[in-house]
């Protein structure tokens, strides 16, 4: 005779313990996207939000520097 969470475990598999967040897809730089995340859409690209002054410097090559 098992524990009733083993019999449960068997019939259904292991319970997801932590929800996961949802993903809604990939972002220039193939970093994942979840829901909730900040992007932003640049001539049909999504970037997040994260990733913009990557995106400025690696891309579009802008120069951020201290006036």
């Amino acid at each position: 005779m098992n524990h009733p969470m083993i019999d449960q475990i068997e019939r259904s598999g292991y319970p997801n313990m932590v929800e996961q967040p949802e993903h809604v897809g990939l972002d220039y730089f193939g970093d994942e996207i979840l829901f909730g995340d900040d992007i932003v859409e640049y001539d049909g690209e999504i970037i997040l939000k994260d990733n913009l002054d990557r995106f400025l410097t690696e891309v579009m090559e802008f120069e951020f520097r201290t006036a």
